[in-house]
């Protein structure tokens, strides 16, 4: 079967950390870019021999693509991908889906409408160990979830960082950044509708004025709940409980503590923002990711059932039974990243709706946004209210 033809819009650190499952994938071609950096571009017809355009509309005219992937700043999303669906393109795009629970209903909307695939991601929800263990949950074999205990202490907010990613009007912060990877990782394996949440969000740096860490209680149709909490301040490390394997699958030096803020101590902003720069697709330092070792994961995450706790790992599933304790163990991954664009392909290929489609995006960024208007309001909130009010259009823009 000949290969899907995809453009890609945005050659940034996206699409380089997901270019290596782009290459290996016989039902992919890369066929075309849009950036806004030149040598970005001529990079991109040197290694692929695709068409590059100075515009979005340019490859969207394109009638010899298919489908794009786009991987642009997260404020972006929305109208490129309600762009793209009308111009007959399937869409991949880099969660968060957008920045706003009605952009996101237009999305879903605009794929209806056209027809066409729309997928979210890469996020952990494709994680190995998260599929696997999702697996096992609705198999039954150890009784429904009740608990999900889910945690994860990094140095986001102190990496390299572009304005918008610590301008909370903006989307910036970690909630939609990283608590979208959390909330799909929890409604992945838990199978059920969000019922609540009540949250508390903390922002404490007044040199990084955004949302850097949280603290989530959510509740699911049927009873399962969920704790949800991240810190990217950079102080305790939550992958020594994961055999020091890095959110990529690499292996980590835990004598490296506090490199991220004494690298950025040095930086000015325009520095950073070049320095950022300098990791993307074409720049003189950009480079693939080394090929990881382990699957990639989002922190420490306890699966509580009935009848036993599953831990995840990035080597697989501990199960700690009524009267054994087991290691599934899962085999290391060939590629990172391969099952979102298997999934991506498929999808396009069969016409039935990925698991991470429009409405599962939808549902994701609800709850990002209920999270934080909890926060705001100190009460609990009910995801699809918001959904609700938005289609009203009765809701600020988060």
């Amino acid at each position: 079967m000949n290969a899907i033809n995809l453009g890609i819009i945005g050659l940034g650190r996206g699409f380089m950390l997901t270019l290596p499952a782009l290459n290996a994938h016989p039902g992919v071609r890369l066929a075309a870019a849009f950036d806004l950096r030149a040598d970005a571009l001529e990079r991109f017809a040197q290694d692929y021999g695709g068409t590059t355009h100075g515009t979005i509309e340019s490859l969207l005219a394109d009638p010899s693509i298919q489908a794009v992937y786009i991987a642009t700043p997260h404020e972006l999303h929305a109208e490129q991908t309600i762009a793209a669906l009308r111009a007959g393109k399937h869409v991949l795009v880099e969660k968060p889906m957008a920045t706003s629970v009605a952009d996101c209903g237009a999305m879903a909307s605009a794929a209806a409408a056209a027809g066409r695939v729309l997928m979210v991601g890469p996020s952990h929800g494709f994680d190995e160990p998260v599929r696997q263990a999702a697996a096992l949950v609705a198999s039954g074999r150890y009784g429904p979830v009740r608990l999900v205990t889910a945690f994860n202490f990094t140095d986001f907010l102190y990496r390299l960082r572009r304005p918008e990613e610590l301008d909370s009007g903006r989307g910036g912060g970690v909630v939609y950044s990283q608590a979208a990877h959390q909330i799909d990782v929890v409604r992945r394996i838990i199978g059920r509708p969000v019922a609540s949440i009540r949250a508390v969000t903390g922002n404490w740096d007044a040199d990084r004025p955004t949302e850097g860490a949280y603290a989530a209680f959510m509740t699911f149709q049927g009873g399962a709940a969920a704790t949800l909490t991240y810190s990217g301040y950079g102080h305790y490390d939550s992958d020594a409980l994961l055999g020091w394997v890095s959110e990529l699958g690499q292996v980590k030096d835990p004598a490296r503590y506090g490199d991220a803020r004494r690298a950025l101590a040095a930086l000015t902003v325009a520095d950073e923002t070049d320095a950022k720069l300098a990791r993307t697709y074409g720049a003189p330092g950009g480079a693939l990711p080394p090929s990881a070792p382990h699957h990639e994961h989002f922190g420490f995450v306890l699966v509580s059932c009935e009848r036993a706790d599953i831990k995840l790992l990035p080597t697989g599933l501990e199960i700690y039974a009524d009267d054994v304790r087991d290691l599934v163990p899962i085999a290391p991954p060939k590629l990172a990243r391969a099952a979102v664009i298997d999934d991506f392909a498929e999808a396009i290929l069969s016409g039935i709706n990925p698991v991470h489609d429009g409405q599962w995006g939808l549902d994701t960024v609800a709850c990002c946004a209920a999270l934080i208007e909890s926060s705001r309001r100190a009460t609990e909130l009910d995801p699809r209210s918001m959904i609700a009010d938005f289609a009203q259009g009765k809701g600020m823009r988060p």
